[in-house]
């Protein structure tokens, strides 16, 4: 029979495995320049992989929703 914890641990591991599913990939490679506003995308942050927005332009388009 099943108790609080074990039930908290079903739950967390659910819900975990759901935000995994959802988080963004960042399997494919950076680009060099912000495709907004040409800006070079410093090394560190094309490290990432999949970054096609400088820091700047990403802050904005996430406060937009987008």
């Amino acid at each position: 029979m099943a108790d609080d914890a074990d039930r908290a641990g079903e739950e967390f591991v659910l819900t975990m495995a759901n935000y995994l599913s959802h988080a963004p990939k960042f399997d494919e490679p950076s680009l060099a320049e912000c495709i907004e506003c040409g800006e070079d995308i410093p090394a560190r942050r094309q490290a990432v992989g999949g970054v096609k927005r400088c820091v700047d332009c990403q802050s904005v388009l996430e406060r937009k929703g987008g």
